[in-house]
């Protein structure tokens, strides 16, 4: 996928060691005898483990609701591996076109050729316009693809943050939003090569930002906010340092006070992302990214190793960023969130 960086400057994967429990043995020993089974002294009962927090209920999150997204998510893995160009990828497509359209999202599909290692390549994005009172335009980003691996179904990396934006959309397309919105849902983001290396990796952001710079849009947009791997259990999303810095303080004081500090921490880390090519062109930005995960890039990257309650909290921390958005760039003050 992406690799996390140093700020001397040398580029190295994080290797994230993966520690196995050991967990002792609770057989019991047969006897012939029910006497000296009723001697036998009576263990202590185990420590129960305290039951995992209950998914947040919609009412509770803004009315992101973290199993509709989970649901989306379990659909796409259903799919199987949806590295780009392949003929699961287009499956996917057609699974965000129509999902976006039942929500009565307008849906901009944007095909395009690029170069990549494995020769030309036709590629899709497809960008959700929610047109608002003010033209200035928010935009949310995620990926939709896998990385070319064996039996690699991104549950998170790619999945989770796709999932996200699908039930993001559900809430956003019907509303009458102060700033324009749109959501892109990318293709092209993991490289071909085992090896993140320049060309190969970010096509589908790279495009856009191009695209958007063309026309205009580039400069009315005012904030760019990714998502990416936001689903483990163990959520704990750094403090991206190439992300904008007033953006990123925006994000986690929002989510420190909806109380979600313990998702959000204050440690930091350097990611490059599909963010890089509009940071690139001077557009405030920021990655939220939970990259420091044992199955990252491994045919373990499935389905139980995700949360709905990691994707309602993320979630209701976006929809919250919103109104605070159109508070600081909306130039008419007619139309709020509700």
């Amino acid at each position: 996928m992406r690799r996390p960086i140093f700020r001397s400057g040398i580029v190295t994967l994080i290797a994230v060691p993966f520690f196995l429990a050991a967990c002792g043995g609770k057989g019991t020993v047969a006897t012939d005898a029910a006497s000296e089974a009723s001697a036998a002294p009576v263990s202590p009962p185990e420590p129960q483990q305290a039951a995992p927090a209950p998914d947040p209920a919609p009412e509770k999150t803004g009315g992101f609701d973290g199993q509709k997204a989970f649901q989306h998510v379990a659909d796409l893995v259903a799919i199987g591996p949806r590295t780009a160009g392949t003929d699961a990828n287009h499956r996917a497509q057609d699974y965000l076109i129509g999902q976006l359209k039942t929500m009565g999202c307008p849906v901009d599909p944007q095909a395009f050729h690029t170069p990549t290692p494995l020769g030309d390549m036709e590629m899709r994005n497809i960008v959700v316009k929610i047109p608002g009172t003010s033209p200035d335009i928010l935009l949310f980003l995620t990926h939709y693809d896998t990385k070319r691996l064996p039996n690699f179904v991104g549950a998170d990396d790619g999945g989770s943050s796709t999932g996200l934006m699908l039930e993001f959309a559900r809430l956003l397309c019907p509303r009458k939003n102060a700033l324009t919105i749109w959501i892109a849902f990318l293709d092209g983001e993991e490289a071909f090569n085992v090896q993140w290396k320049d060309p190969d990796n970010t096509y589908g952001s790279r495009e856009l930002a191009a695209r958007m710079a063309l026309s205009g849009d580039l400069a009315r947009t005012k904030a760019v906010l990714l998502a990416d791997m936001i689903g483990s259990r163990d959520l704990r999303i750094k403090r991206d340092t190439n992300s904008t810095s007033w953006l990123t303080d925006m994000v986690w004081s929002t989510a420190s006070r909806l109380g979600y500090g313990d998702f959000f921490v204050s440690s930091e880390t350097a990611v490059e992302d599909d963010h890089v090519p509009f940071l690139s062109r001077k557009v405030p930005s920021v990655d939220i990214i939970d990259l420091e995960i044992p199955y990252w890039h491994t045919p373990q990257d499935t389905l139980d190793k995700l949360s709905p309650r990691s994707l309602a909290v993320v979630g209701h921390v976006l929809i919250a960023v919103v109104p605070q958005l159109e508070q600081k760039f909306a130039r008419s003050s007619s139309a709020r969130l509700p």
